[in-house]
């Protein structure tokens, strides 16, 4: 079976979906502040393409609020196509790790996007922050997604799950006490893909690719995940979502 506990022994092929996630080296926070996490998402932006552009460079040492709209713009004034490694389905920035819902596009695609991304944030927060040391806990983790049940659980873990714990740690053994709280935290969470799936924002990171087929409007995506919150089966969903904790 392709899915099971985290591991990169994983066999990465083209056109099949991964949960790829990493978590600061000790546990110890990865974000300090929005700039940290917007200069995050920018690596990604850049990471993800096969032709190599060390614009970013230009981008810290120049005035603050580039969007990524900014960067691509930069990309295109210096002659650089955009050939994407891999399809950012979803993500989620927490403050001591990240996820992915990644589908490989090339060959190698997600181990090279995600050296390059790695490599790029980590020079980014040693310079920064004066931290010796590895950034990270090793190497990234990566599951292979074999069906689309667990695709659309995936999906509801990383946009809204993740973002859920940090108003109710207790969440996964506990189930939701306060669901309006959690779900207005949730609704409102901007360091994840939540706001693509609600319609609420367009980003040049992310695809949704067979996710937005699935969830093509924001009604029936908002049901899904607001079903799945409100749900006493707790031990079913974490039971399919099981080997995807940094625990």
């Amino acid at each position: 079976m392709c899915r099971n506990m985290p591991t990169r022994k994983v066999k990465f092929e083209p056109g099949k979906f991964y949960h790829v996630f990493n978590r600061g080296n000790g546990k110890q926070d990865i974000f300090y502040n929005d700039k940290d996490r917007y200069r995050f998402l920018q690596a990604m932006y850049l990471s993800n393409n096969s032709n190599s552009f060390r614009g970013i460079e230009k981008l810290d040492r120049g005035k603050s609020g580039y969007t990524l709209a900014d960067i691509e713009n930069l990309l295109n004034n210096n002659d650089v196509e955009h050939d994407p490694l891999v399809k950012i389905c979803a993500d989620c920035l927490m403050p001591n790790h990240f996820h992915f819902l990644l589908q490989e596009i090339q060959k190698d695609g997600i181990i090279r996007f995600m050296q390059k991304l790695g490599n790029s944030y980590a020079r980014y927060f040693t310079e920064k922050y004066g931290r010796p040391g590895s950034l990270f806990q090793g190497r990234f983790k990566a599951v292979c997604v074999e069906s689309d049940e667990f695709l659309k659980y995936l999906l509801f873990y990383i946009n809204i799950l993740n973002p859920a714990q940090l108003l109710e740690p207790n969440l996964k053994e506990e189930g939701t006490k306060k669901f309006n709280e959690v779900w207005q935290f949730a609704d409102n969470y901007n360091w994840g893909t939540h706001q693509e799936f609600m319609g609420r924002r367009k980003s040049i990171l992310i695809d949704k690719g067979l996710l937005g087929e699935i969830y093509n409007n924001e009604d029936i995506y908002m049901k899904f995940v607001k079903d799945l919150l409100r749900s006493k089966e707790r031990n079913k969903i974490w039971g399919i979502l099981e080997g995807l904790t940094l625990e």
